[in-house]
């Protein structure tokens, strides 16, 4: 529930109330009031208005998960879990989701020509928990995705099986499948 609240809005907000608080004390002269208004509301204010510049939205889901899949996500590797709650939450002080592993994969040339992770789903592929990762990537071929899947399998392993396919021309779908044993 609190992953899904922005932190720099809920700084604003409070920010904005004891910023207020603190116009109208000097208004009535009430110098508690003032002081708590001033010394705590402006730096609370400042602080949401930093946090919402750097703010990173979370990636929405494509498909809602069935309680199927849902039940099935107890087969799911830590770096699955991860990944799953790490894209699904609010960011702060990142330029997009999975840069930094793009990057180590090698699957970003440059800050502007990186793939972008625009969705993701869950389901379930010959009864393993699968974590599919939609990228919108105009510059990075689906061949250069294929070069990298072995790569890609050792980064997010032990335990994935990555199969790539390209939904559309400029997409990419990166599904992790749960190696079942």
């Amino acid at each position: 529930m609190l992953r899904k609240i922005p932190l720099g809005t809920v700084l604003l907000v409070v920010g904005g109330i004891l910023t207020l608080v603190g116009f109208v004390a000097y208004a009535q002269e009430n110098a508690t009031l003032n002081l708590v208004g001033f010394f705590y509301g402006v730096p609370i204010l400042l602080g949401g208005l930093a946090l919402r510049a750097a703010e990173l939205p979370p990636v929405p889901y494509t498909q809602l998960p069935s309680e199927a899949v849902i039940t099935l996500r107890k087969q799911a590797t830590q770096t699955q879990e991860q990944v799953r709650k790490d894209v699904t939450r609010y960011r702060y002080g990142q330029e997009a989701h999975l840069d930094e592993t793009l990057e180590r994969l090698g699957l970003s040339p440059n800050d502007t020509q990186r793939p972008v992770l625009s969705g993701i789903y869950e389901e379930q592929r010959e009864g393993a928990y699968t974590l599919v990762l939609e990228f919108d990537s105009p510059y990075v071929s689906f061949e250069k995705w294929e070069e990298k899947r072995e790569k890609i399998e050792t980064f997010f392993g032990p335990g994935i099986v990555a199969e790539l396919s390209q939904p559309t021309e400029k997409k990419v779908a990166l599904a992790m499948k749960a190696v079942v044993a």
